[in-house]
Parts: C-alpha cells; structure tokens; sequence
C-alpha cells in the first residue's frame, strides 16, 4: 500500500482533529506509565505544567478516539523519542496511522 500523498487538507485534519488527542495520549503515558513529573513532561514536549495537568485529567483533547495498533506503537515510539530526544517521529507517521484506520 502507498503511503497517502501529502495534502494540506489532511494535514489539517490531523492536526485539528487527532492530534490532540495523540498528545493527551503521550502525556498521560509520560506521568502514568513512566512515571515521570508533570513538569518534566512539560518539559519534554514544549507545554506548560498547566498543559500537562490538563492532558493528564482529560480536560483537554479527549475525545476518546479509538488506537489502532500502527498507531499505538507510533504513540510509543514520540513518548520513548521525547524522552530521549530523539526527533524521528513526524507528523506523517501520525497520518499514515490515521488515515489507514479510516480507508
């Protein structure tokens, strides 16, 4: 299967409407399953403290989106990345995640 071209549209999309449920997700891995402070997770992804409070308690992108297994290891692969700052994991890695789900 080819990878879905690069359109500004889906880009879009993504952004708007995946992505911060994506982020809420790697935060919440950060504080619950690596067991990492809120403030250094703030640290790690650019957010404020305050930020992170709100990924972690779902006040903030939740939307409850379904995750597919390309997309869970793509979570896994940004949350171990940030960590080790490692910048491999693009947004396109996230699309072709979604869009995939969505064909």
């Amino acid at each position: 299967m080819n990878p879905p071209s690069c359109d500004i549209m889906i880009c879009d999309e993504i952004v708007r409407q995946y992505l911060p449920q994506i982020r809420a997700e790697v935060v919440s891995r950060m504080v619950t399953e690596r067991g990492l402070s809120q403030k250094c997770v703030a640290g790690y992804m650019g957010l404020t403290p305050a930020a992170v409070c709100q990924y972690v308690s779902r006040k903030r992108g939740c939307r409850c989106m379904e995750i597919s297994d390309d997309l869970n290891e793509v979570i896994d692969q940004w949350t171990w990345a940030l960590i080790n700052g490692d910048r491999r994991v693009t947004i396109c890695d996230i699309c072709r995640c979604v869009h995939r789900k969505n064909k």
